[in-house]
């Protein structure tokens, strides 16, 4: 479980990192929330998953940062990589 929350932790701080780098109206084109949602939601995700562990009392705030930051990497990254890249033909 260790591994785990290592893991966890540093897609937390992937996903606040790639937020942060994206231009802002790529949020907007690809049809999400803005940037600053997305920082705030990517941002509260990876200090919860540093704060709390999967096994202490605050362990429903370590999971909710967990499918946050995964909702953002498995949903919001691939649509800004597509719409940043363009149409491909």
């Amino acid at each position: 479980m260790l591994v785990a929350y290592y893991a966890a932790l540093v897609m937390g701080v992937f996903a606040f990192g790639h937020a942060l780098s994206q231009r802002a109206d790529a949020f907007t084109a690809a049809e999400r929330m803005t940037k600053p949602a997305w920082l705030g939601i990517t941002g509260g995700g990876a200090f919860a998953l540093l704060l709390f562990h999967p096994f202490s009392p605050g362990a429903m705030f370590w999971l909710a940062g967990l499918v946050a930051v995964t909702v953002y990497v498995v949903d919001v990254r691939p649509r800004l990589i597509e719409v940043q890249r363009g149409p491909r033909w």
